[in-house]
C-alpha cells in the first residue's frame, strides 16, 4: 500500500500506530526526533507523514515547515499527532499548516480514516 513515516517520540504511541498501520498493510519508517525524522523523509520520501507537536530538540511545527521548504518532501502530506491533552482545533496546530490532525487517545478508526483520506488526495 503506502509508506508512511511516524515522528513520535512517545512510545506507547508510536507502538499503537506502528501496529494499525502495518495491520492496515503499509510499511512503516519511524524516527523518535525530528531531525532522524527529516532525514528518513528525505530519503525514504514516504506517502504520508504523521508528527508529534513536542518532540525533543525541534518540535512538530518546526519540522512541518522544514518539510515544506525541501524541494523533495514539500508535497509530502504532514499529519500532526496531538498530544494528550490537545485537542486537534488547537490553534497551534492549525497556524502549523498542519494537512491533518489525529488526536491522543488514538481511536483506531478515526485513526484509519484520517490516513486513508490523506493517501487519496495524493
Amino acid at each position: 500500500m503506502a509508506k508512511v513515516l511516524i515522528v513520535e517520540d512517545n512510545s506507547a504511541s508510536m507502538t499503537l500506530a506502528v501496529f494499525l498501520l502495518r495491520s492496515a498493510g503499509h510499511a512503516v519508517v519511524s524516527a523518535t526526533d525530528a531531525e532522524a525524522g527529516l532525514c528518513l523523509a528525505d530519503r525514504e520520501r514516504p506517502n504520508l507523514i504523521l508528527m508529534g507537536m513536542q518532540l525533543p530538540g525541534m518540535d512538530g511545527p518546526e519540522a512541518r515547515a522544514a518539510l515544506k521548504r525541501g524541494e523533495a518532501t514539500r508535497a509530502i502530506p504532514v499529519v500532526a499527532l496531538a498530544g494528550i491533552g490537545r485537542h486537534c482545533d488547537d490553534e497551534g496546530i492549525r497556524a502549523a499548516g498542519f494537512d491533518g490532525c489525529i488526536a491522543n487517545p488514538m481511536r483506531y478508526k478515526d485513526f484509519l480514516s484520517t490516513v486513508a483520506a490523506q493517501l487519496a488526495c495524493q
